[in-house]
């Protein structure tokens, strides 16, 4: 993809070639080793990428929506075959195992294939006669140039929430994948350029807050997506608003998952294993506190530990779980276990001591148990992205609406139980923007869009879907009148004989 050992910026429809001032290491989680350099812009190439941008978009904005729909349908097949090599990719430098990399990839294709529908999603309204011999109508107009920063979670799937949504609506986009799992992104804007998108309309820049602030503060840039941590997703809010731009800033997450004493509760113990620590529990969808109600708190713990018991984690085909992104990451989350036991939670299972099939070197921690955890510890309070499951008990129902809608996060949460009309109710009073009933996952599929609520979102849109198509464009409504000539007006359009 680009020379061995470093990965560069993609400017111009190219890989842009000049020594790099700065440089940062790419790690193989597995290993724990450095397998990669990857160059970090300095404001001047971000400089650059704008301008090259901004140039593409004088042409691009006029692309007709035939034109369009047409790269993004090759640009979808291309990624389609791809899909397996990419998914590779983004485990090499993740560390997801790669079963879960390849879902994450076609999560991210759906995106794609909504954008392929453009020219029916940029369909504005029209009503005639609006007064006499007045007609109104709207029309939506791309942005111009926009900024997507994505975070390390989901080096394919997050870039691909916005890039196609953005570039289908007619705007050029500058890309900042994060510095840790950079690969995914270049991987990316190659296909697209393959796909006959013109140099210029996709371009990539790495790096790390030089980058992101350059972003933020350039006068040319008028829309910023991103999603990461809370206090970043405000600063990037904060800081892009107060210079102009239109921002959705999508940040962190304490996902619940309630569970009633009707529910199943062997679905509702897989759910937990399988939603709080695939990929290591490295999602903000990840389920990171389950809630059990009334009698359930036993049976349900015991059934959560004896499956926690078999989860495979490594690096080989047959895993389930691989390690952490960093060694540093690793490390924090690992420091949760001791605040957790200090706090007087109860540690039924200690990732610490779970078996790995793979080197040692490499940044593991096992799944990891609580229970009995208060709503005072910090291994509630805190977002974790690791492998730490906290349950905590509740007497009743009501307990658990509250003990949800009075954390400051909203992102999403799950209720298991074989009540309809528990489940009903549940939706209606919860407090977040997204909720599954017996899907412990709850994203939306993506002709809906992704988002959460309170300090979970900063901004007004969500993700791809109808709300993609929004941010990403402008309305104008214009009213135009044309006079009849036969009645003595002024002719302002057509020849009489057209």
């Amino acid at each position: 993809m680009t020379e061995t050992g470093m990965i560069r910026h993609w400017i111009g429809g190219r890989h842009w070639e000049a020594a790099p001032d700065r440089t940062g290491d790419v790690y193989d989680p597995a290993t724990g080793k450095v397998a990669n350099q990857v160059a970090f812009a300095s404001v001047s190439e971000v400089d650059r990428a704008v301008e090259v941008a901004a140039e593409a978009f004088a042409q691009w904005r006029n692309a007709s929506l035939a034109q369009r729909s047409t790269v993004m349908f090759k640009f979808r097949e291309l990624l389609n075959a791809r899909k397996g090599e990419l998914a590779e990719l983004v485990s090499s430098e993740h560390g997801k195992v790669v079963s879960d990399a390849a879902g994450e990839v076609q999560r991210a294709l759906e995106s794609v294939e909504y954008a392929c529908g453009i020219p029916a999603l940029l369909k504005g309204g029209f009503s005639e006669n609006a007064s006499t011999k007045v007609d109104v109508y709207s029309i939506q107009q791309p942005v111009g140039v926009v900024g997507v920063i994505s975070p390390f979670n989901f080096p394919a799937m997050v870039p691909l929430w916005f890039v196609p949504t953005a570039i289908a609506c007619g705007n050029t986009v500058v890309l900042k994948p994060s510095e840790k799992d950079p690969s995914a992104s270049v991987l990316i804007a190659e296909l697209f350029a393959e796909a006959g998108l013109p140099d210029g309309v996709l371009n990539v820049v790495h790096g790390d807050k030089v980058a992101v602030d350059r972003l933020l503060e350039h006068p040319v840039v008028k829309a910023i997506s991103f999603v990461g941590s809370t206090p970043i997703a405000r600063y990037v809010y904060e800081t892009g608003t107060a210079h102009g731009k239109r921002v959705q800033a999508l940040g962190g997450a304490k996902n619940h998952m309630v569970v009633l004493p009707d529910a199943d509760l062997d679905l509702a113990a897989d759910a937990a294993v399988s939603a709080g620590f695939g990929s290591a529990g490295e999602r903000c969808m990840a389920i990171s506190v389950v809630v059990a109600v009334g009698p359930a708190g036993d049976e349900l713990v015991e059934k959560i530990k004896t499956r926690i018991a078999d989860v495979r984690v490594g690096s080989g085909p047959s895993c389930e779980m691989g390690p952490l992104v960093t060694g540093a990451h690793r490390d924090k989350v690992t420091s949760y276990l001791d605040a957790g036991v200090s706090a007087g939670a109860s540690l039924v299972v200690d990732g610490r001591d779970h078996p790995v099939e793979g080197d040692a070197s490499g940044f593991w921690l096992g799944p990891t148990l609580f229970d009995h955890v208060g709503a005072d510890m910090t291994i509630y309070t805190d977002e974790i992205f690791g492998p730490v499951l906290s349950v905590v008990r509740t007497a009743t129902y009501e307990e658990a609406v509250e003990l949800v809608n009075s954390n400051r996060y909203g992102n999403g949460t799950a209720i298991f139980t074989n009540d309809g009309g528990a489940a009903r109710r549940f939706q209606n009073e919860v407090e977040v923007g997204m909720v599954g009933v017996n899907v412990p996952i709850p994203v939306p599929v993506a002709y809906y869009s992704f988002g959460g609520w309170k300090e979970s979102l900063f901004g007004d849109a969500h993700a791809y879907g109808p709300h993609g198509v929004h941010f990403f464009t402008r309305s104008k409504v214009v009213t135009s009148r044309w006079l009849d000539p036969s009645h003595g007006g002024v002719n302002l359009g057509f020849p009489q004989n057209t």
